[in-house]
């Protein structure tokens, strides 16, 4: 347990070393904060931090640096200090007809030039999206195919042969039912399922949906995406001793499907996450840390926003950033999926 004092003087080293790269000592620290205490007394506090293995100090200097479990209750504190409601991002995902890429694209560009730091974002899966247009063509006398475009952007296409020639008016039949009943419903659903069974239709419509289906649950299996940012400028502040860190990263970038279990820790609805060196696990980004939020509807997690950098991050700037956006783009899926 730590005196309040304590905890003062570590949070003061920790936003020091992360504004000025430079171990901070007791004399420097008195002057900058104007502590009500003697340069001795920050001493001795110093040491006690450093004992508790929350503080370092490099060989060369007298001043300390903060450690990995410093950062970690240097966060834990800011968590617990967190306000009810994120502050406000700076951008706006709610013009018309916006494309999910486009918000995602929006979002990881503007983390990345708030804070320097590389933002991902996670889409959401496909089942989330809602059919926006769906074509049926007669591609040869036996041969249809169907072409399902979603709210997400995503294009699927399905090419079925049938035994026999296709009756063009059962084609455009197809193309206007499926489009009437499925545009705006969301994929993976019950509701969108039933379509395909109505009692209503012949057993002839019935058994062309049938041949048709399987282009909407192919769709519904689409990848999910990776959006990146802030990797161009990457390396413009990197530090000497973090460069190992940073070649590490770009690496398993190249890995998409590493990242996005990466960024899978931060899908438990409504909860920030921050996740401190080795608590990443993985043995390449053991020496940064992460700060990621999911987003979504109320009651299910489409995907997560993220920031990845260095252990000596601005992490009060990157939480409050990262709750920002992952409000808006709840706010955002909410208008574009919410039933």
């Amino acid at each position: 347990m730590l005196t309040d004092r304590q905890r003062a003087i570590l949070k003061i080293v920790v936003e020091e070393y992360v504004h000025s790269s430079q171990p901070v000592g007791s004399k420097a620290l008195v002057e900058r904060t104007r502590l009500p205490v003697s340069p001795s007394t920050v001493r001795s506090e110093l040491a006690e931090l450093e004992q508790h293995g929350l503080l370092t100090h490099p060989h060369t200097s007298a001043g300390r640096v903060p450690t990995e479990r410093g950062y970690r209750f240097y966060v834990d504190e800011l968590l617990d200090r967190l306000e009810p409601r994120p502050p406000e991002p700076p951008l706006e995902l709610s013009q018309p007809r916006r494309e999910v890429e486009d918000a995602l694209r929006e979002t990881t560009d503007m983390l990345s030039r708030v804070t320097r730091l590389l933002a991902l974002a996670s889409a959401p899966p496909i089942e989330g999206a809602t059919v926006r247009h769906v074509e049926v063509l007669l591609l040869q006398p036996q041969v249809v195919m169907v072409v399902v475009i979603t709210s997400t952007g995503g294009v699927n296409k399905g090419t079925y042969g049938l035994g026999a020639p296709i009756d063009p008016g059962l084609v455009r039949w197809a193309g206007e039912y499926l489009s009437e009943e499925l545009e705006g419903e969301r994929l993976g659903t019950r509701t969108l399922r039933r379509r395909f069974d109505d009692p209503s239709l012949s057993e002839r419509e019935r058994d062309f949906l049938a041949t048709l289906r399987p282009a909407f649950t192919a769709t519904a299996r689409e990848e999910q995406r990776l959006f990146v940012g802030g990797a161009a400028g990457l390396l413009d502040e990197l530090r000497a001793e973090e460069a190992g860190s940073y070649r590490g990263l770009l690496e398993i970038l190249e890995q998409r499907a590493a990242v996005l279990d990466l960024l899978a820790w931060t899908l438990d609805p409504g909860r920030l996450l921050v996740r401190v060196g080795d608590e990443l696990d993985v043995p390449e980004l053991r020496e940064l840390s992460l700060v990621g939020a999911s987003y979504g509807l109320t009651h299910q997690s489409l995907g997560s926003v993220s920031l990845l950098g260095p252990l000596r991050m601005d992490y009060d700037k990157a939480i409050r950033s990262v709750r920002g956006a992952a409000l808006e783009l709840s706010r955002f899926v909410e208008g574009l999926y919410g039933e």
